[in-house]
């Protein structure tokens, strides 16, 4: 569940608060009762640690041999052509 920010019109307070994606926006403030808007925050970036992160991660080794005896038949052939 996401945290939404609002800020109220009336009373310029912000807040956060913690609700569904299927809730209804909050349109009262809870310290003026003004009407409130709801605000595109940034939201949390994509972090990566660590080094190697493609290579640990995703790309397996068996396909890096797999194409490099690829190449090294290609070249065979040329080179007996």
């Amino acid at each position: 569940m996401p945290n939404y920010d609002y800020k109220c019109l009336k009373c310029n307070t912000r807040f956060e608060a913690f609700q569904s994606i299927k809730d209804a926006p909050l349109t009262v403030c809870p310290n003026c009762n003004g009407e409130l808007k709801r605000i595109i925050g940034a939201g949390a970036g994509i972090i990566f640690n660590g080094s190697g992160f493609y290579q640990t991660d995703y790309k397996n080794k068996s396909s890096v041999n797999t194409k490099e005896h690829a190449n090294s038949q290609d070249n065979k052939e040329k080179i007996s052509a």
